[in-house]
């Protein structure tokens, strides 16, 4: 058969581990989405939007931790994942991204949905790869099924990421009326061993002796997802050596004891003397983003040593450090000082942190407890009532921090935020790929009306969201460009950073069969959590309305009665 070595790319897909598919519609991909929905051994799901099914991949992939499939027809289809797959390149999410092509002949000839896609995505995939145009000749059978395995391994290296390749396929597209499509199922498995990398004796003697003799020890925990053997080594290393654990919100450390998770709120009006104060002489830091502008302006050019603990390479530099690079997983580094003795006893350092620590956090909930309205109250009380070992996501710009500024009190609660480019574009299909991922797992999401609006093509699917509660604040327009230093005071603000807009969420609501609600600021907010949060048989989304001013006045009363009260 001609596409005998298109349609196997399937089985060899399942050879390896993956079990879902995103099918974007298209008639140049067809070869390979017959190819993944014969087989009948996949989870196939069907999206038009090739920029929304993007990021509902990556919310999959992020949810699964395993390679998802990704095809999309020739042409301007393929330029559609591009946020996406930028997205998973920085936030280290494996994609398997198959983009149909036309023959090499064609492009480039005003042919239809024609482009140039190989190495589309440039630098934002981890691997580009090609396959031959012609597929029946012994020779390029086996570089079709060897590049599709190296294109899976290569996800799965660390760091995680995405890898695309480009399909050129001739017509016929289609088989004939009484073609069988069949699979070979037996293919020679190319097997990685992905080895752990430990530290060795030499690594460990001078890393334990700059430990030792360090007198100011800071731990920056970024974003990331901790296993419980990491919590439970990290603080017990924190523990031994006096060292506060500097967190965002989205590094999923909340209620890890030493945790500094409010440094965003005091850091910024300390007094010179009480930033020296708190400043150190070794900084260990792993995972990926920090959100606090505060904690990066504290670090940078400031002299200390700094080790960063990960396994990619090359190790980014957001303090301006130089740090070096300890390439081994954070779990393996921090197990290994499990042993680890010292006499550092220099607990005033730590008890500096913590002291601030205690005061952001009692006037935080202070400001709260007096605050009647606004968006910023209605994040916090809707933080404080978040269910039990639920998913909170966050979409970028106000909704990120206004939660980084509130914080989490419940430890079980997991935080996902794409904050690999910070962009607004795909944050609500990544969450809908989460709730695909796992249905029994309620998914919390608290957004903003232009993120909202933006992606409202997440929902244009078949597929039911019963574990999916969005909270949306409307404000209509983007108050982050009144709240921040710059654009706040221009004349050009109202029309060209805020973009008010008029948009309700009830007509996409009931559009898409999703439970409405408008907030009533007259009703105890904690009763109406509890009902809206509870099981249901469909998505609920509640629309809390207000204006960017009032929200304005909120905010600058917070960073006086709180960012500017802490001393």
């Amino acid at each position: 058969m001609r596409l005998q070595a298109i349609y196997n790319i399937a089985p060899l897909c399942f050879e390896y581990g993956i079990r879902d598919v995103i099918i974007c519609p298209g008639s140049r991909c067809a070869p390979l989405t017959l190819a993944f929905t014969r087989l009948g051994k996949f989870n196939v799901r069907v999206f038009s939007d090739e920029r929304s099914a993007a990021f509902v991949a990556l919310g999959i992939a992020q949810a699964t931790q395993k390679p998802i499939v990704l095809v999309c027809t020739s042409g301007s289809a393929a330029y559609n994942f591009a946020p996406a797959v930028a997205e998973a390149f920085f936030a280290g999410v494996p994609l398997i991204v198959l983009t149909a092509d036309r023959p090499a002949e064609w492009i480039n000839q005003y042919d239809g949905q024609t482009i140039f896609q190989h190495e589309i995505f440039g630098k934002h995939v981890k691997q580009s790869y090609q396959l031959p145009q012609e597929y029946e000749h012994q020779d390029n059978v086996w570089n079709i099924y060897k590049t599709v395995t190296e294109a899976i391994q290569t996800s799965l290296l660390p760091k995680k990421g995405p890898v695309h390749i480009n399909v050129p396929l001739r017509e016929p597209l289609y088989p004939t009326k009484n073609e069988t499509i069949s699979f070979e199922t037996h293919f020679q498995k190319n097997e990685v061993t992905h080895l752990q990398t430990t530290l060795s004796v030499q690594t460990k003697n001078i890393l334990t002796e700059k430990i030792k003799s360090a007198k100011r020890i800071l731990i920056v925990a970024a974003q990331g997802f901790p296993t419980v053997e990491l919590k439970k080594s990290l603080a017990s290393f924190a523990n031994t050596v006096n060292a506060p654990i500097l967190s965002d919100v989205i590094s999923n450390f909340h209620g890890i004891e030493n945790g500094i998770h409010h440094a965003d709120t005091f850091l910024g009006n300390l007094s010179e003397d009480q930033k020296e104060k708190l400043q150190p002489d070794l900084v260990l830091s792993f995972g990926m983003s920090v959100i606090s502008k505060q904690i990066k302006l504290f670090l940078r050019q400031k002299n200390f040593t700094h080790f960063h603990i990960g396994e990619e390479w090359p190790v980014a530099d957001p303090f301006q450090s130089q740090p070096k690079a300890i390439l081994t997983s954070a779990e393996n580094f921090f197990q290994s000082f499990e042993n680890l003795q010292t006499h550092n006893q220099n607990t005033a350092y730590l008890a500096d942190w913590i002291l601030l620590e205690e005061k952001a956090k009692e006037k935080t909930n202070q400001f709260f407890t007096h605050t009647e309205k606004g968006e910023f109250k209605f994040v916090s009380d809707c933080l404080r009532h978040l269910p039990e070992n639920c998913n909170l996501h966050v979409a970028n710009s106000m909704s990120v921090r206004y939660a980084n500024y509130c914080g989490i009190a419940k430890n079980n609660v997991t935080i996902y935020a794409n904050r690999g480019t910070s962009g607004i574009d795909g944050c609500t299909s990544t969450v809908v790929g989460h709730c695909l991922a796992h249905p029994e797992k309620l998914n919390v999401f608290i957004t903003g009306d232009i993120a909202f609006f933006y992606d409202r093509n997440a929902f244009w699917h078949q597929y039911n969201l019963p574990n999916l509660r969005i909270v949306l604040l409307n404000n209509q327009g983007g108050v982050i460009f009144k709240l921040i230093d710059g654009p706040a005071d221009l004349p050009e603000a109202n029309d060209y950073f805020v973009a008010k807009q008029k948009y309700k969420a009830k007509y996409t609501c009931e559009e898409n069969n999703i439970e409405y609600h408008a907030f009533d600021h007259h009703l105890p907010a904690e009763n109406f959590l509890a009902s809206f949060f509870a099981k249901k048989n469909t998505p609920a989304l509640v629309e809390f309305n207000s204006d960017v001013e009032t929200n304005r006045l909120i905010f600058e009363q917070f960073k006086k009665q709180v960012i500017h009260s802490i001393k």
